[in-house]
């Protein structure tokens, strides 16, 4: 539980190791699921088993009997818990008294039992018959006056089967707003990388991790956010890779591991020195880093060195010579000014990539959160086709995706910008024309509401009122709603800022069996390195009341497009049937999905460029002109700091495990400023003192957060941190990559004062 009193206390050992087993222990004790929570766990991630409902990274090659980490096994336990939301919780609590209560405590009351719509006469939620809520979904949208008066919001976790569904159905109904969880986390890698590359995915798989000769991970927490990336991480650290970590702030697990399945490393207490280069880099200063990199390049080029692939830059890309002319113009003072790194480390770190013959780069929000996201991605690609590392061993680009599906999602049709090519399919197969509009993203779904009209919201998992940018803002902007729908496992603020009408409908979760009156079922997921493997499900549902999420999405189809073709009914039994369809969508990459999924490993989807094939269209990969060295808008404010909202380490995006972040010595309270020590002085504040921070924006709109304490913390010079959502009240709306449109939380610029 939350400790009373708030503690900060450095943490000096590795991470991983004790630390994480007895969290794992600590956890299913919390939940009353010692003996259920570890039969599971024992089936998480292995053949025949569900996949972690946690992060998105690949399982290993070479399974071990435990192949789980301690935040996975936290998403477990607290999916698989004892504790239960019930009528009488409901009964016993308005929908005022739950608001007052914390994220935290919300999570903790357990699993949703049974369908529940809003009584506004009471400001309760009272129990629902499910063919009255499907009736009521039909009948709103129904009576919309235009199909995109809806928003359809996908969470990362859903299946590609109840996601493909749900966009057959969604386009079918007439429109393609799609607001997706992706929208804000790694839409820059969706639309940046295909000019530069022709895939808006990495390029990596997990046996490129056995043959890199470098690997640079950049603005990613891996430690907290993809533990089980550590394991890659500590083997090829063993082998004398060196590994680059680049970030505003260190993090524990990069610094020091122990691997909790390594029985002599756990016996002897030892551990693993991971990063072997820390570059302390400002926010916002990639950008200058990257450009500092490729201006040694050049320099030794045109000094007679051979350092960049001249054979694969003339057989496979176009460009370069613009890149190079830019990059060499920059001055090495305006480079070292804005990355925050000095020439000499730049030089070093070049050097590094220089030598080694196949180089991955990891990357994650650090670098996607940013005003110009995508572009800065696109010099990322530029980098390593310097080198050709792409279609080699142990070399590419490595997007280290946040959600269990959220990739996949994708895949299968989540998109408001969706292909003509796959629109055409659609209609060929399913015998519909799709509309061809472009839809709404998340924050042009939230300018939506805000401005009245958009009327109906539908959640297909999710936390989404809690995500977004602009909390106050987007607050009001659901409270206009006529409808809200979310489908859940949990209780969560989501629920509690809803529309006049509201529904909150119970989902089996992804460790629990599926069952239907063809037989038990399973889904697949699509890991962040594009490995599709199928997932069922070991523990009974928490409740008899509850639906999958594929038949949640059948019957609201039949309810509301009560004329369809569709075989709705067919694929709320069936789910093969619906592998074929997503084969039948697309060809190219899911031919003979029914059969192949059949594999124990399941098997991988075709990515372009590792043949060196470049769906660009000018069938080349593209070195892309990003001129200056800025990747968010200037400020003219001496006391600005640039805010990063980040995740504490008993964190899953929106879910809140505990008040703690152990690897960051913080205990009992969420509500802090990681600051460099010189700054704070420079402003005159204590470490421990009670501050306000505010964002500065020309907008007219005053947003601050109160309460927030000062802890003095190893940042960059100018850069503070602080945790997600709490501080989302300070990211305006308007502030997000103008190619993608995900919100810029990396990079807020804000003031801060005593209080």
């Amino acid at each position: 539980m939350a400790n009373d009193k708030p503690r900060f206390k450095p943490y000096d050992r590795p991470a991983g190791g004790w630390g994480s087993a007895r969290a794992t222990a600590k956890v299913l004790m919390e939940q009353s699921v010692i003996a259920k929570g570890s039969r599971a766990l024992l089936a998480m991630n292995q053949p025949g088993g569900f996949k972690c409902p946690s992060c998105a990274f690949p399982d290993p090659e070479c399974r071990k009997t435990l192949e789980f980490c301690e935040n996975g096994a936290k998403a477990l336990a607290f999916e698989a818990t004892k504790f239960r939301v019930t009528r009488d919780f409901f009964a016993r609590h308005t929908v005022a008294e739950l608001r007052e209560q914390s994220d935290y405590w919300l999570e903790m009351q357990g699993r949703l039992t049974e369908p529940m719509r809003y009584d506004a006469a009471t400001d309760h939620y009272v129990p629902c018959d499910w063919d009255d809520a499907f009736a009521l979904i039909g009948e709103h949208l129904r009576g919309l006056d235009s199909p995109d008066q809806a928003e359809f919001y996908t969470s990362g976790r859903t299946s590609n089967e109840a996601a493909f569904l749900y966009a057959i159905f969604v386009r079918e109904f007439g429109t393609n707003n799609f607001p997706d969880c992706s929208n804000m986390c790694h839409e820059p890698t969706s639309r940046g990388l295909p000019p530069a590359i022709g895939i808006g995915k990495g390029t990596v798989i997990m046996e490129d991790f056995a043959h890199a000769r470098a690997i640079f991970v950049i603005g990613q927490n891996p430690g907290t956010n993809s533990p089980r990336m550590m394991t890659k991480l500590v083997e090829a650290r063993k082998r004398g890779v060196p590994i680059v970590m680049v970030n505003p702030m260190p993090e524990r697990a990069l610094i020091s591991f122990t691997e909790p399945q390594d029985v002599v490393q756990m016996a002897t207490l030892g551990a693993t020195a991971i990063a072997s280069d820390f570059v302390h880099v400002r926010i916002g200063g990639d950008l200058a880093l990257l450009k500092g990199i490729m201006k040694v390049m050049f320099e030794r080029e045109a000094a007679g060195e051979s350092v960049i692939d001249r054979d694969f830059i003339r057989t496979h890309t176009v460009g370069m010579e613009a890149v190079r002319d830019e990059v060499m113009a920059l001055s090495w003072a305006d480079i070292v000014a804005v990355s925050g790194v000095s020439e000499a480390q730049i030089r070093h770190v070049a050097d590094i990539y220089i030598r080694s013959d196949a180089t991955m780069i990891c990357y994650g929000m650090g670098l996607t959160q940013h005003q110009q996201g995508a572009r800065l991605l696109q010099q990322v690609a530029g980098l390593l086709l310097l080198k050709g590392n792409f279609g080699k061993p142990g070399a590419g680009i490595s997007p280290i995706r946040g959600h269990s599906n959220v990739q996949g999602d994708r895949t299968v049709g989540i998109d408001e910008q969706p292909a003509p090519a796959y629109l055409d399919r659609v209609r060929d197969v399913f015998g519909f024309d799709p509309p061809r509009e472009h839809g709404h993203h998340t924050v042009a779904a939230l300018a939506a509401m805000e401005a009245g009209t958009a009327k109906v919201f539908i959640g297909l998992g999710g936390n989404f009122v809690r995500a977004v940018p602009d909390t106050e803002r987007a607050y009001r902007a659901m409270g206009k709603l006529a409808l809200t729908v979310a489908i859940s496992t949990k209780l969560n603020r989501g629920h509690l800022i809803h529309g006049k009408d509201a529904l909150i409908l119970p989902v089996i979760a992804r460790s629990e069996i599926i069952r239907t009156r063809a037989g038990e079922q399973f889904v697949t997921i699509e890991d962040s390195m594009a490995n599709v493997t199928a997932s069922r499900g070991v523990l009974e549902p928490a409740s008899p009341h509850l639906l999958s999420e594929i038949e949640i999405v059948c019957r609201m189809a039949r309810a509301t497009l009560p004329d369809s073709h569709v075989p709705w009914e067919r694929y709320s039994d069936e789910y093969g049937p619906i592998r074929d369809k997503i084969a039948e969508i697309y060809p190219e990459i899911y031919a003979d999905f029914s059969e192949r999924i059949k594999a124990p490993e399941g098997f991988h989807l075709d990515i372009p460029p590792r043949r060196l094939v470049w769906k660009t269209p000018n069938g080349k990969a593209n070195f892309l002109l990003f001129p200056g060295l800025a990747v968010d808008a200037a400020v003219a404010d001496p006391a600005m700091l640039r805010l990063a909202t980040v995740r504490s380490h008993d964190q899953f995006n929106t879910t809140i495990y505990s008040d703690d972040d152990r690897y960051r010595g913080i205990y009992g309270t969420r509500m802090v400023l990681l600051m460099n020590a010189e700054d704070r002085a420079e402003r005159g504040l204590e470490n421990g003192a009670e501050i306000f921070a505010e964002t500065i924006a020309d907008d007219g709109i005053h947003r601050r957060v109160e309460g927030l304490t000062v802890v003095d913390y190893p940042m960059a010079r100018g850069s503070v941190a602080g945790y997600y959502p709490e501080l989302n009240p300070l990211l305006p709306l308007d502030h997000y990559d103008e190619i993608s449109g995900t919100p810029a939380a990396k990079s807020i610029p804000i003031r801060v004062g005593a209080m």
